[in-house]
């Protein structure tokens, strides 16, 4: 667990371009009490730091806007954000949906549509997501759909959103077939990411980001990945929360709508999301993760694209970091092959995997045989 956060309220922020413009991510202590003030920033952070406008700035919020959390969060920190943006003249109208990945669905995007209706919101109305991956999915969507599309900002809790969910505008909800198959590419308005949050976040839940944090080392920065091999993570948050984000906001910005590029960001998913479906969500998606990255690493091994001894260091990370690196005994082998089926990281109607050559360097495979992807699952119990 970390034992502390940056002094400093924050640094400056980082700048993601967008096919429309670019939106800064915030990062550093305090920040949820200035949300408001912050949102003041945007215009001159954006022109300053690129050039660019973005499309939505270019006119004034409505003061009516509502902060979509759950109980949980909003207990913690919906007053703060609250204080914030009634001290600026917004009327937020603060909405909770229940916690857990089994209410990622479209009955809970109903029944807040319902509530956005009744407060009267507009089009130039913010939506703030105030919560987990979860949360930021759900309000992501329904800032996608609402009206046509509506303004929002994300605020992150837990350190899986802040280094990875919340990032990219990728936003969907989940089907009974499979994880994330609704959805929409819906930019943020801003990322507000007060590390203070990491504070009360349980010890489990920030294992969970740690995975996330793993698989960007693995995808972008071995020097990242050595770091944290050295025990580094134990630290307080500073540059490896920063670092870790960067290698998303770096793909993302070159393949906004994962024509390409961004799917290495898929690695460790393919396995995770299946693991996920089959224990009915029951798994945190930290933890699927973390063992689809061990399945990812020994596929790499089988087919020689990287040494064997990289199964060890991934593994040996991950179980540094108290996370699960085995595939549950009571999943066949084929079962999670057939789950499968329904992933939309399919291509031509055959799976594509990420797969790690060294730590930094990953590479899209779709010509993996199911022999192959059998022993690969099975190796990683």
């Amino acid at each position: 667990m970390i034992t502390g956060t940056n002094s400093a309220d924050h640094a400056a922020p980082i700048i993601v371009p967008t096919p429309d413009g670019a939106y800064p991510i915030f990062v550093g202590a305090g920040l949820l009490a200035q949300v408001a003030s912050l949102m003041a920033e945007l215009n001159s952070t954006t022109r300053q730091a690129t050039g660019l406008n973005s499309v939505a700035n270019k006119e004034a919020f409505s003061p009516r806007c509502a902060l979509i959390t759950n109980p949980r969060v909003g207990a913690l920190y919906a007053a703060r954000v609250v204080a914030s943006l009634h001290a600026n003249h917004f009327e937020p109208h603060v909405i909770e949906i229940p916690e857990g990945e089994k209410y990622k669905m479209l009955d809970t995007v109903r029944a807040i549509y319902g509530q956005l209706i009744d407060a009267q919101l507009d089009r130039r109305s913010l939506i703030f997501a105030l919560g987990g991956g979860v949360v930021g999915d759900v309000a992501g969507f329904v800032a996608a759909t609402f009206l046509r599309g509506v303004p929002f900002v994300q605020l992150p809790t837990t350190l899986l959103a802040m280094v990875d969910a919340s990032i990219g505008g990728k936003v969907a909800v989940d089907h009974p077939h499979g994880k994330n198959l609704i959805g929409a590419f819906k930019q943020p308005h801003a990322v507000i990411a007060d590390t203070d949050a990491l504070a009360t976040l349980p010890d489990v839940e920030f294992r969970a980001g740690m995975a996330e944090v793993v698989k960007h080392a693995i995808i972008g920065d071995a020097g990242l990945f050595r770091w944290l091999e050295s025990g580094g993570w134990k630290l307080e948050v500073g540059d490896w929360l920063v670092r870790a984000i960067r290698v998303k906001v770096d793909i993302v910005a070159r393949d906004p709508f994962e024509q390409s590029e961004r799917a290495k960001l898929n690695l460790g998913h393919t396995f995770g999301h299946t693991l996920e479906k089959l224990s009915s969500y029951s798994m945190r998606h930290g933890d699927t993760v973390a063992i689809g990255l061990v399945c990812a690493t020994h596929l790499a091994a089988r087919l020689k694209m990287c040494d064997a001894s990289l199964v060890t260091r991934v593994s040996g990370l991950l179980r540094a970091l108290e996370l699960p690196t085995c595939v549950p005994i009571e999943m066949s082998a084929d079962a999670i092959l057939d789950a499968m089926s329904t992933d939309k990281k399919r291509v031509n109607g055959r799976l594509r995997f990420v797969l790690p050559r060294v730590p930094g360097d990953v590479v899209m495979v779709d010509d993996v045989t199911r022999e192959d992807v059998l022993a690969a699952i099975d190796e990683s119990r």
